[in-house]
């Protein structure tokens, strides 16, 4: 956490990775490499942690709402 409260430069990337809609299979993993210069696992593990992040539902709520319904929805099925 940085010391203003806001997200860092990457955490705000990876919201807004995962606000974009991909044309394809492994469009978005390969977009992930390239434009953030990390591997999707280490994207998927930060993006885990930023729905939990009151800094992210600040910083992009539409972003963050819809992928709490998701996981919920995921762990109800379970």
């Amino acid at each position: 956490m940085t010391d203003e409260g806001r997200l860092t430069a990457t955490e705000a990337a990876v919201l807004a990775y995962e606000a974009r809609t991909w044309p394809g299979p492994g469009a978005k993993e390969r977009a992930i490499r390239e434009g953030l210069g990390m591997a999707p696992v280490r994207y998927y593990q930060l993006l885990n942690a930023l729905m939990d992040d009151p800094r992210a539902l600040a910083h992009a709520p539409g972003t963050v709402n819809r992928l709490r319904r998701i996981r919920e929805a995921q762990r109800a099925r379970r």
